[in-house]
């Protein structure tokens, strides 16, 4: 099982070092900023928007209650249409999947469409173990890519970069991996993306095969869609002989009327556009026409451990349209790399915990944390997933994952917080010391010490009244003479 970076601190220690880093506050802001307003605006042109919400989060929980049935009719659908279906229970099966096609066809490399799923399971490193190399072909993908660096943001993996920082990439990594940048390369984004389109072309006219994810899976027909803005991803769809599609099992759809829903919610929610610039749609294999040979591996790898958690399991219809990421003042000001994981944002706050479980890393523990619980997240999801509920929910379940053994700190302050407040004469006695106490303290110092120094850096120590409610209740009678 994968989907964490290997090596990344828990939340507060990566986000404590986002934070000072003030070029990548920058480029967030600016990036997010742009994003959430064309998004509002494409969204301000349906009158009947919460409608659709209403009807995505309907038809994904349909699919969710009946998830067995619809998935062995995808897989008779592929079949009949030429297709070759494979089942990964995990991340290994599914990356052992690819390299067996992949070497079967002697190839050294593949083009890949930008793909979650993919990222999700480590395939280009494992390709690469395996000999093989992965050329992402989508733009801020190749980006990461060229850079050395990781995703962190669902839908525009380099917004951490700007333009500037695009070039220098270019310049420098290019020419290691192919076609090299043109001299006199300026930061326009014109001739950004003229360089990147040149260094591919190359890649995708002597690929023999393809990876790819998919958007939706359409399972009375066996459609797979695939929804980019660039044409990368047409081209990694058509010209190769062979052609991989990587799909989790939660990504199907019962029909193409369904499909039209979804066609409508996610690119207003992800992009701020009416419609993609490339809606892809293959049905297995048409002779003559597109590659010859389809593999289709539906992806598990934790998603029916998600099924089974009640309340969580509603984080499966997420489409990745990466609005809640657009929208959340905590991703704009740490960014993606903060969550270690490439499901960034409040939807990686809520899923990784939910495939990988709780109890078993510190770093996916402190995830159901990485959130103000401001609730901007579920009023922009173009499903309607109620991400604080259950960021809510999977913290009771970290905490109960910890329970036994030495308790920590906190446990220990609430067990005591229990006994005190367990019986009226105790709390009342606790009540006269601490007034007592905490006056003392406050002009003292206004900052606690030992580790309870933590809550007081942060916060100001408030100053204790010097009446409890109880003394005043018993002085004026009840309140009778206030």
């Amino acid at each position: 099982m994968t989907g964490t970076f290997v090596g990344m601190p828990a939340f507060p220690t990566a986000a404590r070092d986002a934070l000072a880093d003030s070029q990548l506050r920058g480029n967030l802001a600016r990036a997010t900023g742009t994003i959430r307003a064309k998004r509002a605006a494409a969204v301000a042109e349906v009158p009947e928007w919460e409608a659709l919400r209403a009807a995505g989060a309907a038809i994904k929980d349909d699919v969710l209650l009946h998830l067995e049935d619809y998935l062995v009719q995808l897989e008779a659908s592929l079949t009949a249409s030429g297709a070759t279906v494979h089942w990964a229970r995990d991340a290994a099966e599914a990356c052992a999947i690819v390299a067996a096609v992949a070497k079967a066809h002697d190839a050294d490399e593949v083009v890949k469409v930008k793909s979650m799923a993919t990222q999700e399971i480590g395939l280009n490193e494992a390709l690469a173990e395996a000999g093989i190399a992965a050329w992402e072909t989508d733009l801020a993908e190749l980006i990461v890519q060229l850079g050395d660096d990781l995703p962190s943001h669902i839908l525009v993996p380099a917004i951490h970069r700007n333009r500037a920082e695009v070039r220098e990439i270019f310049q420098r990594a290019m020419g290691t991996a192919g076609r090299p940048a043109p001299d006199g390369l300026t930061d326009e984004p014109a001739e950004l993306a003229a360089a990147a389109r040149e260094h591919l072309r190359e890649k995708f006219l002597r690929a023999k095969v393809a990876v790819s994810g998919a958007n939706f899976a359409v399972a009375d027909s066996g459609t797979l869609v695939v929804v980019e803005s660039e044409g990368n991803g047409r081209m990694c769809l058509t010209l190769p002989e062979v052609l991989v599609s990587v799909v989790g099992i939660e990504k199907v759809v019962p029909t193409w009327a369904d499909l039209d829903v979804f066609l409508q919610l996610l690119p207003r929610s992800s992009t701020g556009e009416r419609m993609n610039p490339y809606t892809s749609t293959w049905t297995g294999v048409t002779p003559g026409d597109g590659p010859q040979e389809v593999h289709v591996v539906l992806l598990d790898n934790g998603r029916t451990r998600a099924l089974a958690d009640q309340v969580g399991r509603q984080a499966l219809r997420c489409i990745r349209c990466s609005a809640c990421l657009n929208v959340c003042p905590v991703y704009s000001r740490t960014g993606g790399h903060a969550y270690g994981s490439v499901y960034p944002g409040p939807i990686g706050a809520i899923l990784n915990p939910l495939l990988r479980g709780v109890g078993v890393d510190d770093q996916v523990d402190s995830l159901p944390y990485a959130s103000s619980l401001c609730g901007a997240c579920y009023d922009v999801c173009p499903v309607a997933i109620d991400i604080p509920s259950v960021l809510v929910e999977l913290r009771s379940q970290v905490v109960d994952a910890h329970r036994g053994g030495l308790p920590g700190g906190e446990a220990a302050a609430m067990s005591a917080a229990s006994w005190v407040f367990g019986r009226a004469r105790r709390l009342a006695a606790a009540e006269r010391v601490s007034g007592l106490t905490g006056r003392l303290a406050t002009r003292l110092a206004r900052r606690l010490p030992g580790p309870a120094s933590a809550w007081t850096d942060a916060r100001d120590l408030p100053t204790p009244p010097r009446e409890s409610f109880r003394a005043w209740w018993r002085r004026t009678g009840g309140g009778g003479d206030a």
